[in-house]
């Protein structure tokens, strides 16, 4: 049976049903937090509209994450770590950060920072295929393909309606359905939006020098040029880009044929890792900002994208959504431990507090750079890069910017 018919039958023999936690989307902090909370033994059923692709060794998912040590440390917990190491992931143990305008460069490096590596770039697509492999055997009622269409809440709990006049009661729902969240819609949150006006460019692209195990990033006027090790093709000269670029330049590099946009990319990058060439086709992505006004609304929490959009330029994006999950969890066994009401308005709203006011602080921390290193201003281009040395050269500096991504 494949993965999408299980799931329906899951939802058909559920129908009616009631639930501890309703958990609406499967992406990487939706089935993370479906199946945290189902290990706390309590009863969850994850919707999702469309069950996810299988994914395959052959077909390297252009969408990677650098993933930080505190999240591998919770998909440890949850035992779906040890099964995403056995298929793909590369480590990075350095990360180099300078400016095209010249000064310093800011250098991570894991030795100085006592440990074995900073994180790990790993494919969405790896990531979810693990995940959703783990919710059976946790016990997670898994129903897709199932869209929200209704809610209704009261104090007692939260009560869905889907698109097959299923309906679903729950102590508590989360909605983790992305930046177009339906659930958050539908429990009243707004939003708040920034268009950048840029989009990220990503592509798989083979390398004349090893990347050396690190993560480069090169800040242009335009945006910032990203090339993530990647345990992919020839595994040493591998990298996945990230180019952020104005929305009419992004339309000109996809629409170059390989040998220009190799030539425009090498270039780009100071051919710091000799010429680069594509090994996958191209896709672009826009680029936004986005903070929603209340994590918490009633019965209904709200976390991942459909809670925090924020420019990729750091690559904390699902880094901050599985800290949501994270803090969740800790919160819930708490009150569990103690024999307390774990769904308690009063205690949710402590977490939703928490973690409203930590990833505010970091969207606008990368907006701020953005702003700062995406200029062509010459007080800007004059002072960015003399930052990047100075910190580069002060490691209590360093490590405490380091300690800030990782979450330690």
């Amino acid at each position: 049976m494949t993965r999408a018919a299980a799931g329906r039958t899951a939802g058909r023999r559920s129908r009616g049903a009631r639930a501890d936690v309703a958990v609406v989307g499967g992406g990487v902090v939706g089935a993370a937090c479906a199946l945290a909370l189902a290990r706390l033994d309590l009863d969850v059923t994850l919707v999702d509209a469309a069950a996810p692709s299988p994914w395959s060794a052959a077909v390297p998912d252009l969408r990677v994450y650098a993933f930080a040590p505190d999240n591998a440390a919770l998909l440890e917990t949850l035992g779906v770590w040890a099964r995403v190491r056995e298929e793909r992931l590369q480590p990075y143990r350095h990360m180099r950060v300078w400016d095209a305008a010249g000064g310093g460069e800011l250098h991570f490096d894991a030795d100085a920072l006592g440990r074995r590596e900073l994180g790990w770039i790993v494919e969405h697509g790896l990531l979810v295929d693990r995940l959703w492999a783990a919710l059976p055997q946790a016990g997670v009622d898994v129903r897709a393909p199932l869209r929200v269409e209704g809610l209704e809440q009261d104090a007692e709990g939260a009560r869905l309606r889907f698109d097959d006049g299923s309906r679903l009661e729950a102590r508590l729902a989360i909605a983790a359905d992305g930046a177009d969240s339906a659930l958050r819609a539908l429990s009243g949150a707004e939003v708040a939006a920034h268009d950048y006006a840029q989009r990220g460019v990503v592509a798989f692209v083979e390398t004349e020098r090893p990347h050396e195990e690190t993560a480069w990033q090169r800040f242009l006027p335009d945006g910032p040029l990203a090339f993530l090790p990647f345990a992919g093709g020839r595994a040493s000269t591998c990298s996945s880009i990230v180019w952020t670029l104005p929305q009419a330049r992004a339309a000109e590099v996809l629409a170059l044929d390989d040998e220009a946009f190799s030539h425009a990319l090498t270039r780009a990058f100071d051919a710091r890792l000799g010429q680069a060439r594509p090994l996958s086709r191209r896709v672009a992505f826009p680029l936004r900002r986005q903070l929603t006004d209340r994590y918490q609304l009633g019965r209904v929490l709200v976390m991942g994208d459909a809670a925090h959009v924020v420019h990729p330029l750091a690559g904390q994006g699902v880094n901050l959504g599985l800290r949501d999950v994270a803090a969740l969890r800790e919160t819930i066994a708490a009150a569990l431990a103690r024999g307390a009401d774990w769904s308690s308005p009063s205690r949710l709203a402590r977490w939703a507090r928490t973690r409203k006011s930590e990833n505010a602080v970091a969207a606008w921390s990368f907006d701020g750079i953005n702003r700062v290193f995406s200029s062509d201003g010459l007080r800007r281009t004059l002072l960015r890069g003399a930052l990047l040395g100075l910190a580069g050269k002060l490691p209590p500096v360093t490590a405490a910017l380091w300690r800030r991504a990782a979450g330690s």
